[in-house]
């Protein structure tokens, strides 16, 4: 975990999106991981954005993963989707996320509209704590990772948590090839 400095999320609950603390309240998964394991640390928030994350705490981009809100619309309903991919890979957003989400085209979520939506800052947006209607997708390269760096719903901090753990969320599909690796 680099150079991070860490410690169990729900004692730092300064450090988490309010809908992070609140799904940290009532964790859902005790049988794979216990909420204890779900660690939080600062950082500093001008450094959130993955690369530069990586590069000054010394973690690995294939430790690191990206949640990304993805939209797509069939007829008047927008349907949503949270996609957990490494930041070694992107999502398919217009090849199986489209499938899965049965929409015509899917793109990224505006800005302001996922914000709004998750209750979370951009750029630290997580899988915890989304709307409960909305599926997780999870690159299964996620889960095959012992612990994983990821947005804690703000920018100032990053949740360090096992891999396996995020595939076991509630609405969590695990994917082969949700991803693809970066040229």
């Amino acid at each position: 975990m680099g150079t991070l400095q860490t410690e169990p999320a729900q004692s730092r609950p300064d450090l988490l999106a309010p809908p992070v603390a609140k799904a940290l309240a009532v964790w859902p998964i005790e049988a794979v991981i216990d909420v204890d394991q779900v660690l939080v640390a600062p950082i500093d928030a001008t450094l959130a954005d993955t690369a530069a994350f990586c590069d000054a705490y010394g973690v690995g981009l294939a430790e690191s993963a990206n949640c990304v809100i993805v939209a797509g619309r069939r007829g008047d309903e927008t349907r949503y989707a949270a996609c957990i991919v490494l930041a070694t890979t992107r999502a398919d957003v217009n090849g199986v996320v489209r499938r899965r989400l049965d929409v015509r085209k899917a793109s990224f979520a505006p800005m302001g509209e996922a914000v709004s939506l998750t209750g979370m800052e951009y750029g630290g947006i997580t899988p915890i704590g989304l709307p409960a209607s909305w599926p997780i997708l999870v690159d299964s390269r996620v889960v095959a990772v012992p612990h994983v760096i990821i947005g804690s719903g703000v920018r100032n901090s990053k949740i360090a948590i096992p891999g396996p753990a995020l595939g076991a969320l509630p609405g969590a599909e695990v994917i082969d090839g949700l991803a693809r690796p970066v040229e």
